[in-house]
């Protein structure tokens, strides 16, 4: 799992490519007031999980990552609506579509996906008994 502060050195890394923590640290120190021993900690986090790589380059380390960042940010969202009851998810990515900001260009895009879509009978919930009312009598 990647923490909230993670995914901000990440973002420098994706945007930059390979950089140096003096880098990272020149982006992220000031929006968010933290320590070079801070972003110096997360960076080293993220190496001990595998996402970032790292070599020595003179006096100090290159990091980058072959994460990419699409495939990071849908292995995000999927993890979030795991958590969701399947019969849900419909309505919350419509309540997120009303409240994201998007050009025409982003409208059609998202139009041209749904009307290729092949839609399903019925959406099952798959949810243990217990944990979301599908299952409680009388439950829409």
């Amino acid at each position: 799992m990647i923490s909230n502060a993670e995914w901000e050195v990440l973002r420098v890394v994706w945007t930059k490519g390979q950089v140096t923590s003096k880098q990272i640290i020149a982006v992220l120190a000031n929006k968010k007031e933290w320590s070079e021993s801070t972003i110096k900690t997360l960076i080293g986090r993220l190496v001990d999980k595998g996402i970032l790589l790292s070599r020595r380059e003179g006096r100090s380390y290159l990091y980058w990552t072959e994460v990419s960042e699409d495939d990071a940010n849908l292995a995000c969202l999927k993890g979030e609506l795991d958590k969701i009851c399947v019969t849900k998810h419909t309505d919350l990515l419509g309540k997120l579509l009303v409240e994201t900001p998007m050009t025409a260009q982003d409208i059609k895009t998202l139009q041209d996906i749904l009307s290729a879509k092949q839609a399903v009978t019925e959406v099952t919930c798959d949810c243990t008994p217990g944990q979301c009312r599908c299952h409680e009598t009388g439950a829409a």
